[in-house]
């Protein structure tokens, strides 16, 4: 990584980024901007300088999210919103299947992931192999696979699916049985949600994992009027305890759109910090279970991508294609 030690928390930079921080103010201390700033401003200008554009998952630190990204959501959104840019260069702040994605519904542009060690551990619980072997045991029956897979996964399945869409990609197959994967506590939420039998794969992702429907109930008891909403990926117990449950956008909708009074968020902790920007009037009680993959992106490590274009996602041509067709085919089912 290139030194960044040269960039100052100069008067100018301090008037220009003052704006920006005002974004994020409630949830980044004043006494850490001086130290964001220099980043924030360079990585802008040198996006302008490159046609760059930069997704940033709901995951990433509030100086990622609300600092430099010019395109912020969920999977999902980020996979159909990487399709609309006109940018030369696609800069993917999450996670390696996230920038994998967008370089496969776009071939010719340059996609960059700041730090290849940007892994999951669902992306990494299944392989191309896997697939294979499933469909031999389970011979006629479809495959959905959860985009938190990698291209390998995704060249071998019939759809893709994220956490928001995935009831309506299962039915929109028609068929009474369905292979999903690779999250084991996703496939159980969405056989909740539908009459079609689902065969599941046991992936988990190691941060929704850690939540205990035990640790939600004495979120309740510390904390009155405490409405808790969690992710599908979490087990079981934790979402028979939640009051709602939803995707990441879907988490995000309500508390934008109900404003509750004090909210548990269960899922990865850096999405409470950006949502919280946006609703000051939302307390958040914060189990604060961080992704140790997403925090492999830095406001420093964007910088030295956008500054030396590398590293770049590259996809075997006879792996993408039909990996692609899998992707394309999620995006083309329409929301119930």
């Amino acid at each position: 990584m290139r030194d960044t030690t040269g960039l100052a928390y100069t008067p100018d930079i301090a008037a220009a980024t003052q704006p920006i921080y005002e974004r994020m103010k409630r949830v980044v201390p004043a006494v850490e901007w001086p130290f964001h700033a220099p980043l924030v401003h360079e990585i802008n200008r040198l996006k302008r300088e490159r046609n760059a554009v930069i997704l940033a998952h709901n995951y990433q630190t509030p100086e990622i999210f609300h600092g430099v990204a010019d395109i912020v959501g969920d999977s999902l959104a980020l996979a159909a919103r990487a399709t609309e840019t006109d940018a030369d260069v696609i800069v993917l702040a999450g996670v390696h299947f996230m920038a994998e994605t967008a370089k496969l519904l776009n071939p010719a542009k340059t996609v960059l992931i700041p730090d290849t060690g940007a892994g999951c551990s669902l992306a990494e619980s299944i392989t191309a192999a896997d697939v294979r072997l499933l469909r031999e045991r389970y011979p006629g029956v479809p495959v959905v696979a959860y985009v938190n897979t990698s291209a390998d996964v995704k060249a071998e399945v019939d759809i893709c699916c994220t956490s928001g869409n995935a009831v309506e990609v299962v039915e929109s197959l028609g068929a009474p049985r369905v292979i999903m994967l690779p999250d084991e506590y996703l496939a159980k939420y969405v056989a909740t949600q539908t009459s079609v039998e689902i065969i599941a794969w046991k992936g988990h992702c190691e941060v929704h994992e850690r939540f205990t429907g035990d640790e939600i109930r004495e979120f309740r008891g510390r904390f009155d009027e405490l409405v808790v909403i969690a992710h599908p990926e979490c087990p079981p117990d934790v979402l028979e305890a939640a009051d709602f449950v939803g995707s990441t956008a879907r988490m995000v909708d309500f508390v934008t759109d109900r404003r509750p009074p004090r909210v548990l968020m269960v899922t990865e902790c850096s999405m409470s910090d950006n949502i919280a920007a946006a609703a000051p009037e939302t307390e958040f009680v914060r189990p604060c279970n961080l992704c140790p993959h997403m925090k492999k992106i830095t406001l420093a490590n964007i910088l030295d991508s956008l500054r030396t274009l590398e590293p770049q996602v590259t996809i075997a041509p006879e792996v993408a294609d039909r990996a692609r067709r899998s992707v394309e085919r999620m995006l083309a089912v329409k929301p119930r």
